[in-house]
């Protein structure tokens, strides 16, 4: 394992701080995983178990159909709480 790389447990144990720097993101409109990674300068793979942990939960959705390079989108989901 490379010396940067972080154990996955402590990049899961961020997501609920992460969330709202995605969600605040995710208000301007839908983005893959590369480019929510990008604009919060985070790796995609950090992203990635963020972005699930967040759609597990309800909070983001995927668009169908609207891959873009082999990514799907990704959207804020409506909550009523």
């Amino acid at each position: 394992m490379s010396a940067m790389t972080r154990e996955i447990r402590e990049i899961i144990r961020e997501e609920p701080v992460m969330r709202g720097r995605i969600l605040a993101l995710l208000e301007d409109g839908p983005r893959t995983v590369p480019e929510i990674a990008a604009a919060i300068d985070c790796p995609s793979h950090e992203v990635v178990f963020w972005i699930m942990g967040m759609r597990r939960y309800g909070w983001v959705h995927e668009l169908k159909d609207s891959e873009v390079e082999g990514y799907f989108r990704y959207e804020m989901t409506e909550r009523t709480s």
